[in-house]
């Protein structure tokens, strides 16, 4: 029997993306006050690499897939929501894209490990507690950033969405029909949510990145941009045991994530429940039943 399909999505502009085996749908509120539902194809990886379905493999698609496929589906909401004459080029669009992208990785890989520099003297040269302190202050600096962000009002209706996209799924992991009243009585932090992986990114980094020492500083952020697909595989393993297991070890360990959505996630009221279940339900309409990858 087919294993069930683990689907997700994310909160995009006045609306949610959801993600099924071989489409993805994005529920938007127009400004009129209806819903638009748009769906898009997957690229069928699957079919033409089977050995993306391993273990490990899996997981640098996930994180490929997450950015290409979280990205379209971010423009495609903006401009949804937003009126004719303030819509969004594809190349200012792309900028903006690009610009963010470059920000997170100095801000979150390059910059912790040329802090350490600074701090060596009262670390000390051993490499695990080089790669240690890093670790805690790449930690820091993502709650920070998550802190500092969700405190900002225009970001407060997306993590509204993002709680709708929760309770959406965890309605329908729990067997019941995918309405606004049951998915209101769902809970808004999910084990598999985004929130949890970055976190696992930085538990998984520390270990992997001291198997290699303390190189010199280029050296150092050349390794951590190059193995970040391998981080990237373990935390996605890790994400989905989490999804899935009841163990008393595993609840421990994704306890610190959902801690974390209580600043990503917010109480959604019932018109956003409402573009959630229906970007679910659009999925669901044509992939109910097929099997995991």
């Amino acid at each position: 029997m087919p294993k069930r399909f683990n689907y997700g999505g994310q909160a995009v502009i006045e609306g949610v993306m959801m993600r099924g085996p071989r489409k993805l749908a994005i529920a938007v509120r127009r400004p009129d006050g209806g819903i638009t539902v748009m769906e898009e194809e997957i690229p069928a990886l699957l079919s033409q690499w089977p050995f993306l379905r391993w273990p490990f493999f899996r997981g640098i698609l996930a994180l490929v897939e997450a950015m290409t496929l979280g990205i379209k589906a971010l423009l495609l909401s903006a401009n949804e929501s937003l009126a004719e004459e303030e819509k969004i080029g594809q190349k200012e669009w792309a900028l903006t894209v690009t610009g963010s992208i470059i920000l997170a990785l100095l801000v979150f890989f390059v910059l912790p490990t040329w802090l350490i520099n600074l701090l060596k003297p009262q670390i000390g040269s051993h490499p695990l507690a080089l790669n240690l302190t890093e670790g805690l202050i790449r930690m820091s600096i993502l709650v920070l950033y998550i802190w500092s962000i969700a405190r900002m009002k225009d970001v407060q209706r997306v993590l509204e969405y993002h709680g709708a996209e929760h309770k959406a799924i965890y309605a329908y992991e729990a067997g019941a029909e995918l309405t606004v009243e049951a998915a209101r009585l769902r809970p808004r932090k999910h084990p598999r949510c985004g929130t949890s992986f970055l976190l696992f990114v930085v538990l998984v980094s520390v270990i992997v990145f001291s198997f290699f020492g303390w190189p010199n500083l280029l050296l150092r952020i050349a390794l951590r941009l190059v193995l970040l697909p391998v981080v990237a595989g373990i935390s996605y393993e890790a994400i989905r045991l989490a999804g899935r297991s009841q163990h008393p070890l595993v609840k421990l360990m994704v306890l610190p994530g959902l801690w974390l959505q209580n600043f990503t996630t917010r109480e959604p009221d019932d018109s956003q429940l409402e573009v959630a279940t229906a970007a679910l339900q659009a999925v669901l309409t044509e992939e109910r039943g097929l099997g995991d990858h």
